[in-house]
């Protein structure tokens, strides 16, 4: 079974290639998934009712992402930028009660609007997976979900809330996300879609995912799921 879906790996190792840094190695995706490839082979009941690939490629992307996150190649200052940058456009929505822009959410950081695209610049290389950390656009399935009605409940209720923060992203913001999440452009594919640079996508792209942060972190503190 695991030689036979080895291809699996290779092929969720390059579509997520596209999306990291040049410091991520094709090499070490393969071997983590292989090992989440394993782990699904050892682990799969078919009387779940899912197939085997399905249930395979969610392991196998999760083992990666975990490679990832152990590997953390994002500096301190850009995760401190991240959170910076999120609770500012959630205090200027706060404040206003409309849609942060570009400027305000600079002037609350105190700095140029050229500086705040850098650090936009920056964050966005360690947030282009996040969606699929999120599990957007996946399909769920775990072997104990069953025994987990309390996970299933509140997995449920975070897609819920997730799909309505979506919808309410400014037009651009939610276009990107379609174009990168959905239809699988790159970045300089979507640029010639809206008419911009590939370096102006990867600040929207970065805004809409500090956005959805923050309006997620409200849901869950109001809801009491942290």
């Amino acid at each position: 079974m695991v030689n036979r879906h080895a291809e699996l790996v290779r092929r969720i190792a390059h579509h997520l290639l596209m999306r990291l840094p040049p410091s991520v190695q094709l090499d070490d995706l393969i071997q983590a998934g292989m090992m989440g490839l394993i782990e699904a082979a050892r682990n799969f009941d078919g009387s779940k009712g899912a197939s085997f690939e399905t249930y395979a490629g969610i392991r196998i992307r999760g083992a990666m992402l975990d490679e990832i996150r152990r590997g953390d190649w994002v500096p301190r200052s850009v995760h401190r930028n991240a959170r910076a940058i999120s609770d500012a456009i959630n205090e200027v929505e706060r404040e206003t009660g409309i849609e942060a822009r570009d400027a305000d959410v600079a002037a609350k950081l105190k700095v140029s609007v050229d500086d705040y695209h850098r650090m936009l610049n920056d964050v966005n290389c360690g947030r282009m997976v996040a969606m699929e950390d999120m599990g957007v656009g996946e399909e769920i399935y775990a072997p104990d979900d069953t025994e987990r009605p309390d996970l299933n409940h509140h997995r449920s209720r975070f897609q819920n809330a997730l799909s309505e923060a979506l919808k309410k992203l400014p037009e651009r913001e939610s276009i990107v996300l379609s174009l990168y999440y959905e239809e699988e452009l790159n970045l300089k594919e979507i640029g010639a879609v809206l008419g911009v640079s590939e370096s102006r996508v990867c600040q929207i792209h970065a805004q809409a995912m500090s956005r959805l942060k923050g309006r997620l972190v409200d849901w869950q503190q109001d809801t009491g799921i942290i």
